[in-house]
Protein backbone atom coordinates (compact mmCIF):
# COMPACT_ATOMS: atom_id res chain seq x y z
CA UNK A 1 0.00 0.00 0.00
CA UNK A 2 1.53 3.26 -1.23
CA UNK A 3 2.96 3.21 -4.75
CA UNK A 4 5.84 5.65 -4.49
CA UNK A 5 9.64 5.42 -4.31
CA UNK A 6 9.38 2.57 -1.78
CA UNK A 7 6.24 0.68 -2.79
CA UNK A 8 6.81 0.37 -6.54
CA UNK A 9 10.39 -1.03 -6.37
CA UNK A 10 9.22 -3.49 -3.71
CA UNK A 11 6.32 -4.56 -5.91
CA UNK A 12 8.63 -4.91 -8.92
CA UNK A 13 10.99 -7.15 -6.97
CA UNK A 14 8.14 -9.27 -5.59
CA UNK A 15 6.73 -9.79 -9.09
CA UNK A 16 10.16 -10.83 -10.36
CA UNK A 17 10.32 -13.43 -7.57
CA UNK A 18 7.06 -14.97 -8.73
CA UNK A 19 4.71 -13.52 -6.12
CA UNK A 20 1.19 -12.40 -6.99
CA UNK A 21 1.26 -8.65 -6.35
CA UNK A 22 -1.40 -5.96 -6.21
CA UNK A 23 -0.51 -2.31 -5.65
CA UNK A 24 -2.90 -0.14 -3.65
CA UNK A 25 -2.84 3.66 -3.77
CA UNK A 26 -5.33 6.47 -3.21
CA UNK A 27 -4.09 8.38 -6.27
CA UNK A 28 -6.15 7.57 -9.36
CA UNK A 29 -3.41 9.19 -11.48
CA UNK A 30 -0.76 6.79 -10.18
CA UNK A 31 -3.02 3.74 -10.41
CA UNK A 32 -4.11 4.57 -13.96
CA UNK A 33 -0.56 5.30 -15.04
CA UNK A 34 0.89 2.06 -13.68
CA UNK A 35 -1.89 -0.02 -15.20
CA UNK A 36 -1.12 1.69 -18.52
CA UNK A 37 2.58 0.80 -18.18
CA UNK A 38 3.79 4.28 -17.22
CA UNK A 39 6.39 4.73 -14.46
CA UNK A 40 6.40 7.81 -12.24
CA UNK A 41 9.62 7.14 -10.32
CA UNK A 42 13.31 7.37 -11.27
CA UNK A 43 14.45 3.83 -10.54
CA UNK A 44 11.97 2.10 -12.87
CA UNK A 45 11.27 2.82 -16.52
CA UNK A 46 8.13 2.15 -18.50
CA UNK A 47 9.65 -1.10 -19.73
CA UNK A 48 10.03 -2.27 -16.11
CA UNK A 49 6.36 -1.53 -15.41
CA UNK A 50 5.43 -3.42 -18.58
CA UNK A 51 7.30 -6.46 -17.25
CA UNK A 52 5.48 -6.13 -13.94
CA UNK A 53 2.12 -6.11 -15.73
CA UNK A 54 3.16 -9.13 -17.76
CA UNK A 55 3.99 -10.84 -14.47
CA UNK A 56 0.49 -10.28 -13.17
CA UNK A 57 0.86 -6.99 -11.31
CA UNK A 58 -2.17 -4.72 -11.09
CA UNK A 59 -2.67 -1.42 -9.34
CA UNK A 60 -5.92 -0.51 -7.62
CA UNK A 61 -7.46 2.23 -5.51
CA UNK A 62 -10.00 -0.14 -3.96
CA UNK A 63 -8.92 -1.35 -0.47
CA UNK A 64 -11.15 -4.40 -0.87
CA UNK A 65 -8.22 -6.04 -2.70
CA UNK A 66 -6.63 -6.51 0.74
CA UNK A 67 -9.04 -9.39 1.40
CA UNK A 68 -7.10 -11.57 -1.06
CA UNK A 69 -3.65 -10.78 0.39
CA UNK A 70 -1.48 -12.99 2.56
CA UNK A 71 0.83 -10.06 3.27
CA UNK A 72 0.11 -6.31 3.30
CA UNK A 73 3.06 -3.89 3.27
CA UNK A 74 2.34 -0.27 4.16
CA UNK A 75 4.69 2.13 2.36
CA UNK A 76 2.94 5.48 2.77
CA UNK A 77 4.75 8.81 3.35
CA UNK A 78 5.45 10.07 6.88
CA UNK A 79 6.32 13.76 6.47
CA UNK A 80 6.58 16.46 9.14
CA UNK A 81 3.55 18.49 10.15
CA UNK A 82 3.61 22.31 9.98
CA UNK A 83 4.96 22.46 13.54
CA UNK A 84 7.88 20.16 12.67
CA UNK A 85 6.50 17.09 14.44
CA UNK A 86 5.62 13.66 13.05
CA UNK A 87 2.68 13.52 10.65
CA UNK A 88 1.27 10.00 10.86
CA UNK A 89 -2.03 10.89 9.22
CA UNK A 90 -1.31 8.71 6.18
CA UNK A 91 -0.31 5.74 8.34
CA UNK A 92 -3.55 6.06 10.30
CA UNK A 93 -5.56 6.47 7.11
CA UNK A 94 -3.90 3.41 5.59
CA UNK A 95 -4.66 1.36 8.68
CA UNK A 96 -8.32 2.44 8.71
CA UNK A 97 -8.59 1.67 5.02
CA UNK A 98 -7.19 -1.86 5.09
CA UNK A 99 -8.35 -3.08 8.51
CA UNK A 100 -11.98 -3.95 7.57
CA UNK A 101 -10.71 -6.16 4.75
CA UNK A 102 -8.03 -8.11 6.65
CA UNK A 103 -8.54 -11.84 7.01
CA UNK A 104 -7.27 -14.21 9.67
CA UNK A 105 -3.63 -15.12 9.22
CA UNK A 106 -2.63 -12.00 7.28
CA UNK A 107 0.78 -10.44 7.89
CA UNK A 108 0.84 -6.62 8.01
CA UNK A 109 4.21 -4.88 7.76
CA UNK A 110 4.81 -1.16 8.21
CA UNK A 111 7.78 0.15 6.20
CA UNK A 112 7.08 3.86 6.60
CA UNK A 113 9.74 5.60 8.68
CA UNK A 114 8.46 6.68 12.08
CA UNK A 115 9.34 7.03 15.76
CA UNK A 116 9.83 4.03 18.06
CA UNK A 117 6.49 2.75 19.31
CA UNK A 118 4.37 3.61 16.27
CA UNK A 119 3.73 0.03 15.15
CA UNK A 120 2.37 -1.10 18.50
CA UNK A 121 0.92 2.16 19.85
CA UNK A 122 -0.63 3.65 16.70
CA UNK A 123 -1.03 0.96 14.06
CA UNK A 124 -1.94 -2.05 16.19
CA UNK A 125 -5.02 -0.56 17.96
CA UNK A 126 -6.55 0.61 14.68
CA UNK A 127 -6.02 -2.74 12.98
CA UNK A 128 -7.40 -4.74 15.91
CA UNK A 129 -10.44 -2.51 16.47
CA UNK A 130 -11.55 -2.33 12.83
CA UNK A 131 -10.66 -5.87 11.77
CA UNK A 132 -11.86 -7.73 14.84
CA UNK A 133 -8.60 -9.72 14.76
CA UNK A 134 -5.98 -9.92 17.50
CA UNK A 135 -2.31 -9.32 16.78
CA UNK A 136 -0.32 -12.39 17.74
CA UNK A 137 -3.10 -14.88 17.01
CA UNK A 138 -5.34 -13.97 14.08
CA UNK A 139 -3.08 -11.22 12.75
CA UNK A 140 0.70 -10.90 12.38
CA UNK A 141 2.21 -7.41 12.69
CA UNK A 142 5.79 -6.29 12.06
CA UNK A 143 7.93 -3.28 11.20
CA UNK A 144 10.64 -3.30 8.52
CA UNK A 145 12.37 0.01 7.73
CA UNK A 146 12.67 0.81 4.05
CA UNK A 147 16.25 1.22 2.80
CA UNK A 148 15.55 2.47 -0.71
CA UNK A 149 18.21 4.79 -2.13
CA UNK A 150 16.83 6.32 -5.35
CA UNK A 151 19.33 6.37 -8.18
CA UNK A 152 21.79 3.98 -6.49
CA UNK A 153 23.03 1.61 -9.23
CA UNK A 154 24.82 -0.71 -6.79
CA UNK A 155 22.40 -1.35 -3.94
CA UNK A 156 18.69 -2.06 -4.23
CA UNK A 157 16.15 -3.93 -2.15
CA UNK A 158 17.39 -7.34 -3.28
CA UNK A 159 20.99 -6.95 -2.07
CA UNK A 160 20.49 -4.63 0.90
CA UNK A 161 20.05 -6.42 4.26
CA UNK A 162 16.44 -6.16 5.45
CA UNK A 163 15.73 -5.45 9.11
CA UNK A 164 12.47 -6.83 10.55
CA UNK A 165 10.96 -6.58 14.00
CA UNK A 166 7.77 -8.32 15.06
CA UNK A 167 5.28 -7.62 17.82
CA UNK A 168 5.78 -11.27 18.83
CA UNK A 169 8.36 -13.90 17.96
CA UNK A 170 5.89 -15.53 15.60
CA UNK A 171 5.19 -12.19 13.90
CA UNK A 172 8.94 -11.70 13.43
CA UNK A 173 9.23 -15.20 11.99
CA UNK A 174 6.45 -14.49 9.50
CA UNK A 175 8.11 -11.23 8.43
CA UNK A 176 11.46 -12.94 8.09
CA UNK A 177 9.90 -15.67 5.97
CA UNK A 178 8.25 -13.12 3.69
CA UNK A 179 11.31 -10.94 3.09
CA UNK A 180 13.59 -13.96 2.66
CA UNK A 181 11.79 -14.48 -0.65
CA UNK A 182 12.94 -11.05 -1.79
CA UNK A 183 16.29 -10.14 -0.23
CA UNK A 184 19.66 -11.75 0.24
CA UNK A 185 19.76 -11.21 4.01
CA UNK A 186 17.13 -10.64 6.68
CA UNK A 187 18.21 -9.36 10.09
CA UNK A 188 15.72 -9.90 12.92
CA UNK A 189 15.43 -7.22 15.61
CA UNK A 190 14.45 -7.88 19.22
CA UNK A 191 11.17 -6.08 18.57
CA UNK A 192 9.40 -3.41 16.56
CA UNK A 193 10.87 -0.52 18.59
CA UNK A 194 14.42 -1.63 17.90
CA UNK A 195 13.65 -1.94 14.18
CA UNK A 196 12.00 1.50 14.16
CA UNK A 197 14.95 3.06 16.00
CA UNK A 198 17.52 1.49 13.67
CA UNK A 199 16.20 3.49 10.72
CA UNK A 200 16.37 6.71 12.71
CA UNK A 201 19.92 5.94 13.83
CA UNK A 202 21.03 5.41 10.22
CA UNK A 203 19.73 8.78 9.06
CA UNK A 204 20.62 10.70 12.22
CA UNK A 205 24.20 9.48 11.72
CA UNK A 206 24.18 11.00 8.24
CA UNK A 207 22.47 14.20 9.33
CA UNK A 208 24.97 14.84 12.13
CA UNK A 209 28.05 14.08 10.02
CA UNK A 210 26.86 16.22 7.12
CA UNK A 211 26.25 19.05 9.60
CA UNK A 212 29.79 18.58 10.91
CA UNK A 213 31.40 19.08 7.51
CA UNK A 214 28.98 21.88 6.61
CA UNK A 215 30.06 23.81 9.69
CA UNK A 216 33.74 23.03 9.10
CA UNK A 217 33.64 24.18 5.46
CA UNK A 218 32.24 27.53 6.59
CA UNK A 219 34.99 28.38 9.05
CA UNK A 220 37.63 26.80 6.81
CA UNK A 221 36.68 29.38 4.17
CA UNK A 222 37.19 32.15 6.73
CA UNK A 223 40.58 30.65 7.68
CA UNK A 224 41.64 30.32 3.99
CA UNK A 225 41.79 26.53 4.25
CA UNK A 226 40.80 24.35 1.29
CA UNK A 227 38.43 22.03 3.12
CA UNK A 228 37.95 19.83 0.06
CA UNK A 229 41.67 19.08 0.21
CA UNK A 230 41.33 18.39 3.94
CA UNK A 231 38.72 15.71 3.19
CA UNK A 232 40.94 14.26 0.45
CA UNK A 233 43.76 13.89 2.95
CA UNK A 234 41.65 12.53 5.80
CA UNK A 235 40.00 9.84 3.68
CA UNK A 236 43.39 8.22 2.99
CA UNK A 237 43.21 6.83 6.53
CA UNK A 238 42.13 3.20 6.12
CA UNK A 239 40.35 2.99 9.47
CA UNK A 240 38.33 5.18 11.81
CA UNK A 241 37.18 7.72 9.20
CA UNK A 242 34.34 7.90 6.70
CA UNK A 243 34.21 10.81 4.28
CA UNK A 244 31.17 13.09 4.28
CA UNK A 245 30.96 16.10 2.01
CA UNK A 246 29.56 19.61 2.47
CA UNK A 247 26.89 21.07 0.23
CA UNK A 248 23.98 23.51 0.03
CA UNK A 249 22.00 21.58 2.67
CA UNK A 250 20.32 18.19 2.89
CA UNK A 251 17.37 16.89 0.93
CA UNK A 252 15.32 13.83 0.14
CA UNK A 253 12.74 11.88 2.09
CA UNK A 254 15.04 10.77 4.93
CA UNK A 255 17.80 13.00 6.26
CA UNK A 256 15.88 16.27 6.68
CA UNK A 257 12.87 14.49 8.21
CA UNK A 258 13.67 11.23 9.99
CA UNK A 259 15.95 12.60 12.77
CA UNK A 260 13.17 15.01 13.72
CA UNK A 261 10.94 12.01 14.47
CA UNK A 262 13.49 10.81 17.00
CA UNK A 263 14.00 14.29 18.46
CA UNK A 264 10.24 14.72 18.84
CA UNK A 265 9.88 11.32 20.55
CA UNK A 266 12.70 12.03 23.03
CA UNK A 267 11.18 15.41 23.92
CA UNK A 268 7.67 13.97 24.18
CA UNK A 269 8.57 10.89 26.23
CA UNK A 270 11.54 12.07 28.28
CA UNK A 271 11.09 15.83 28.45
CA UNK A 272 14.50 16.93 27.22
CA UNK A 273 15.88 17.79 23.77
CA UNK A 274 18.00 15.57 21.55
CA UNK A 275 20.62 18.28 21.17
CA UNK A 276 22.76 16.64 18.48
CA UNK A 277 19.79 16.41 16.11
CA UNK A 278 18.56 19.91 16.80
CA UNK A 279 22.01 21.42 16.28
CA UNK A 280 22.58 19.40 13.09
CA UNK A 281 19.18 20.46 11.76
CA UNK A 282 19.98 24.10 12.53
CA UNK A 283 23.32 23.93 10.69
CA UNK A 284 22.03 22.08 7.64
CA UNK A 285 18.86 24.14 7.27
CA UNK A 286 20.99 27.28 7.41
CA UNK A 287 23.20 26.28 4.47
CA UNK A 288 20.97 27.67 1.68
CA UNK A 289 21.11 31.14 3.26
CA UNK A 290 24.87 30.81 3.77
CA UNK A 291 25.29 29.88 0.10
CA UNK A 292 23.21 32.92 -0.86
CA UNK A 293 25.51 35.10 1.25
CA UNK A 294 28.56 33.65 -0.50
CA UNK A 295 26.89 34.37 -3.87
CA UNK A 296 26.30 37.93 -2.73
CA UNK A 297 29.99 38.28 -1.78
CA UNK A 298 31.18 36.85 -5.10
CA UNK A 299 28.97 39.29 -7.01
CA UNK A 300 30.17 42.12 -4.79
CA UNK A 301 33.77 41.26 -5.72
CA UNK A 302 32.77 42.00 -9.31
CA UNK A 303 31.00 45.25 -8.30
CA UNK A 304 27.60 43.70 -8.96
CA UNK A 305 24.55 43.84 -6.68
CA UNK A 306 22.44 40.75 -6.16
CA UNK A 307 19.37 42.68 -7.27
CA UNK A 308 19.14 42.39 -11.03
CA UNK A 309 22.05 39.96 -11.38
CA UNK A 310 21.57 36.68 -13.22
CA UNK A 311 22.13 33.55 -11.10
CA UNK A 312 22.15 30.15 -12.84
CA UNK A 313 21.55 27.12 -10.62
CA UNK A 314 22.84 23.80 -11.97
CA UNK A 315 21.00 20.72 -10.69
CA UNK A 316 17.96 21.36 -8.50
CA UNK A 317 17.13 17.82 -7.37
CA UNK A 318 18.15 16.58 -3.93
CA UNK A 319 20.79 14.18 -5.29
CA UNK A 320 22.55 13.57 -8.63
CA UNK A 321 21.00 11.87 -11.66
CA UNK A 322 17.41 11.61 -10.42
CA UNK A 323 14.29 13.76 -10.84
CA UNK A 324 13.32 13.72 -7.16
CA UNK A 325 12.98 17.23 -5.71
CA UNK A 326 11.72 16.28 -2.25
CA UNK A 327 13.20 18.64 0.38
CA UNK A 328 15.86 19.79 -2.11
CA UNK A 329 17.99 22.64 -0.65
CA UNK A 330 17.90 24.23 -4.11
CA UNK A 331 14.32 25.32 -3.37
CA UNK A 332 15.02 27.51 -0.30
CA UNK A 333 18.22 28.79 -1.96
CA UNK A 334 16.29 29.95 -5.02
CA UNK A 335 13.63 31.51 -2.83
CA UNK A 336 16.24 33.47 -0.87
CA UNK A 337 17.90 34.68 -4.08
CA UNK A 338 14.58 35.70 -5.60
CA UNK A 339 13.76 37.55 -2.39
CA UNK A 340 17.05 39.43 -2.76
CA UNK A 341 16.02 40.53 -6.24
CA UNK A 342 18.20 38.17 -8.31
CA UNK A 343 17.12 36.86 -11.72
CA UNK A 344 17.20 33.11 -11.09
CA UNK A 345 17.43 30.50 -13.83
CA UNK A 346 18.06 26.78 -13.53
CA UNK A 347 19.39 23.97 -15.69
CA UNK A 348 18.51 20.39 -14.90
CA UNK A 349 18.00 17.63 -17.48
CA UNK A 350 15.76 15.75 -15.04
CA UNK A 351 13.43 18.64 -14.19
CA UNK A 352 11.35 19.99 -17.08
CA UNK A 353 9.32 22.20 -14.74
CA UNK A 354 10.45 23.42 -11.33
CA UNK A 355 8.28 24.10 -8.30
CA UNK A 356 9.85 27.51 -7.64
CA UNK A 357 7.81 30.41 -9.01
CA UNK A 358 10.00 33.01 -10.68
CA UNK A 359 12.82 30.67 -11.73
CA UNK A 360 13.29 30.31 -15.49
CA UNK A 361 14.44 27.08 -17.12
CA UNK A 362 17.61 27.15 -19.23
CA UNK A 363 17.88 24.43 -21.88
CA UNK A 364 21.60 24.79 -22.63
CA UNK A 365 23.69 25.14 -19.45
CA UNK A 366 26.84 26.26 -21.32
CA UNK A 367 25.18 29.19 -23.09
CA UNK A 368 23.16 29.98 -19.97
CA UNK A 369 26.36 30.12 -17.93
CA UNK A 370 27.86 32.54 -20.45
CA UNK A 371 24.86 34.84 -19.97
CA UNK A 372 24.55 34.59 -16.18
CA UNK A 373 26.55 36.76 -13.81
CA UNK A 374 27.25 33.75 -11.61
CA UNK A 375 26.72 30.01 -12.09
CA UNK A 376 26.25 27.74 -9.08
CA UNK A 377 26.75 23.96 -9.19
CA UNK A 378 24.32 22.37 -6.72
CA UNK A 379 24.19 18.80 -8.09
CA UNK A 380 26.75 17.11 -10.30
CA UNK A 381 24.47 15.35 -12.78
CA UNK A 382 26.38 13.13 -15.20
CA UNK A 383 24.75 15.02 -18.07
CA UNK A 384 26.61 18.21 -17.09
CA UNK A 385 29.95 18.93 -18.75
CA UNK A 386 31.15 20.75 -15.66
CA UNK A 387 34.47 21.88 -17.14
CA UNK A 388 32.81 23.33 -20.24
CA UNK A 389 30.19 25.10 -18.16
CA UNK A 390 32.81 26.47 -15.76
CA UNK A 391 34.91 27.71 -18.68
CA UNK A 392 31.93 29.56 -20.13
CA UNK A 393 30.85 31.08 -16.82
CA UNK A 394 31.84 34.57 -15.69
CA UNK A 395 32.00 33.22 -12.14
CA UNK A 396 31.52 29.56 -11.21
CA UNK A 397 30.59 28.73 -7.61
CA UNK A 398 31.18 25.01 -7.05
CA UNK A 399 29.29 23.51 -4.11
CA UNK A 400 30.49 19.98 -4.87
CA UNK A 401 34.26 20.41 -5.08
CA UNK A 402 34.65 19.02 -8.61
CA UNK A 403 35.60 22.03 -10.78
CA UNK A 404 38.99 23.64 -11.22
CA UNK A 405 40.44 26.48 -13.20
CA UNK A 406 40.25 30.27 -13.27
CA UNK A 407 36.95 31.80 -12.21
CA UNK A 408 36.05 28.82 -10.00
CA UNK A 409 35.19 29.39 -6.36
CA UNK A 410 34.56 26.37 -4.15
CA UNK A 411 32.23 26.17 -1.18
Amino acid sequence: MGLGYVGVPLAELAVSRGLEVTGLDTSDRIVTGLNAGVSHIDDLGDEDVAEMLAGGFRASSDPAVVATADTVVICVPTPLDPAGGPDLSMVRAAARSIAPHLTSGTLVVLESTTYPGTTEEVLRPILEELSGLTVGSGLALAFSPERVDPGNPEFGIANTPKVVGGTTEECARRAEEFYSQLTSQVVVARGTREAEMSKLLENTYRQVNIALVNEMVRFSHELSIDFWDVIRLARTKPFGFQAFYPGPGVGGHCIPIDPNYLSHRVEEQLGYPFRFVELAQEINSGMPRYVAQRIQSLLNDRSLPVRGSGVLLLGVTYKPDIADQRESPAIPLAQVLLGMGARVSYADPHVPAWVVDGAVRADDPVSAAAEADITVLLQQHRAFDVDAIAAAAHCFFDLRGVATGPGVERL
